[in-house]
């Protein structure tokens, strides 16, 4: 058995890993210009997303589920300035909500590091 905050997390990512590819055109507005094969990319981060989360409930994977987090969290930021300095990509949210986004960021990380 897990501690309730550990399941959260889990069920965060399975949830957000869901929605890539059941809307992933919300993601490929947000995705950065810069990154080839979008629609690919979108898809896959969505199913390591939803891995990620499963990995984490389990006692034999659990630690390998926080690095694949830890590893999407990272690569997610360039996501998130990319949403502050684009507006089209900005998904019309105001500016704090952007912000609390990227600072969102490192509140889930050191909430990943806590499963090691």
């Amino acid at each position: 058995m897990f501690p309730w905050h550990q399941y959260l997390l889990a069920l965060i990512f399975i949830v957000g890993g869901f929605f890539h590819l059941h809307k992933p055109y919300i993601y490929l507005k947000i995705t950065p210009t810069y990154i080839p094969f979008k629609k690919t990319i979108v898809l896959v981060t969505g199913i390591i997303e939803m891995i990620a989360g499963f990995m984490l409930i389990t006692k034999e994977s659990q630690e390998y589920g926080a690095v694949l987090i830890l590893i999407l969290l990272l690569a997610f930021f360039s996501v998130h300035i990319h949403m502050l300095v684009n507006k089209k990509a900005s998904l019309k949210l105001p500016k704090w909500a952007l912000w609390g986004r990227l600072f969102l960021q490192f509140i889930l990380i050191y909430w990943a590091f806590l499963y090691f």
